[in-house]
């Protein structure tokens, strides 16, 4: 069931003006992908697969609040979850599938989109399970294990003609977007330094969360949250870093076995500029800043869910814009359904999260040299 108007439509609102302000056109008529031609208008069906928290807290409420798509399916290996889900939300039984027959989704026209919501070692998988299916792809953040799979991941898509977008709610942001224009516009002269920092005290060792210790599954502070520092000090500087240094830090042993507790790690970017940036389980850390030849300018917090603001040396202010959380959430799945209508490039494509892994790639090469330097693959 969905959430009362009272509720969804302030929201939507704000939706509509952060929207109005990219300049993106109404919806056309859709783009149809191979083997689920899209015969119908309107909001594009979306599946999420996963319904850990970041789904049910998050990604579902948001979908509520959507212009452009809607929640139409769920792809979960509990069968008590696919029912609460299907009282919730109204989902209907040929919109439920577990991960043994997810492939039988190729034959729901219903279905535009499958969100990949899973630990971060099963990404590659659904990804090109999905593509496979005629189904374009919503994929969270880190990409992929690594480099390799996330060109695997865009092989697929590529072959299947879908779409490929990578979670990075930040990137529509409006403050972030304002903050990555300052990149080429340069109002303090050349930029000097970047900081970067992302992280929490404490760990939440709920059963849950109990991947994020598995090295195998692609856990450790660096995967979860150095993301979002390392994908700020890419569009903070607009530039790509040519070699990295990295030492992981473990204060906790008896919890981290095997993943890092706290990754730092300096990037070299071209003209001189240098990242230093920290992403920990065991530190409460979310700024963002620049510093430039004539003056500096700064977000903080900037990658909390809500409430991203800032200011800068000459007295200007990033204010909060967005609507409390999933706003967020709602604006990313609003722009990127309305790439899949349009067939244009979404905002993040898979290439954005490759650029990641070849980095996150190289810091861990650097982590395990005891902080060598390590260049970083362009290619």
């Amino acid at each position: 069931m969905n959430a009362p108007s009272s509720l969804i439509d302030p929201a939507r609102r704000r939706l509509v003006a952060a929207l109005a302000g990219t300049g993106v056109a109404a919806a056309l008529p859709g783009w149809a992908a191979p083997r689920a031609t899209r015969t119908r208008r309107g909001p594009l069906g979306v599946a999420l697969i996963g319904l850990g928290g970041y789904s049910r807290d998050l990604l579902a409420p948001a979908l509520q609040m959507t212009r452009h798509c809607r929640l139409a399916g769920i792809v979960t290996g509990t069968p008590a979850k696919a029912e609460e889900w299907q009282r919730r939300y109204a989902i209907p039984d040929r919109n439920v599938y577990d991960y043994e027959g997810f492939a039988r989704i190729a034959d729901n026209p219903n279905i535009d989109v499958v969100y990949v919501v899973l630990p971060n070692h099963l990404h590659k998988r659904f990804t090109v399970e999905a593509a496979a299916a005629g189904k374009h792809v919503w994929c969270e953040k880190p990409m992929a294990m690594d480099a390799g799979e996330a060109r695997e991941m865009i092989d697929a898509c590529r072959r299947h003609r879908v779409q490929l977008t990578i979670g990075y709610r930040l990137q529509h942001e409006p403050n972030t977007r304002a903050w990555s224009e300052l990149a080429k516009s340069r109002p303090f002269g050349r930029l000097l330094r970047v900081k970067a920092d992302a992280g929490f005290n404490g760990f939440r060792n709920n059963p849950g969360d109990a991947w994020r210790l598995d090295p195998a599954r692609g856990g450790g502070a660096m995967y979860d949250m150095g993301v979002y520092s390392l994908n700020a000090a890419r569009y903070t500087t607009g530039r790509e870093p040519l070699a990295v240094t990295a030492r992981q830090e473990i204060l906790r042993p008896e919890i981290f076995r095997g993943v890092d507790e706290t990754m730092r790690f300096r990037l070299e970017f071209p003209e001189g500029v240098v990242a230093d940036c920290v992403t920990s389980f065991g530190m409460d850390l979310n700024t963002l800043r620049a510093e430039c030849e004539a003056g500096w300018y700064q977000l903080s917090p900037f990658q909390t869910y809500d409430g991203i603001k800032g200011e800068a040396s000459d007295g200007r202010r990033f204010d909060a814009t967005l609507g409390p959380k999933p706003a967020m959430q709602a604006l990313q799945m609003d722009q990127d359904a309305l790439a899949i209508i349009e067939g244009r490039p979404p905002r993040v494509p898979g290439e954005e999260g490759l650029r990641d892994m070849r980095v996150l790639d190289a810091i861990f090469a650097s982590a395990r040299a005891d902080g060598k330097r390590v260049q970083i693959d362009q290619d």
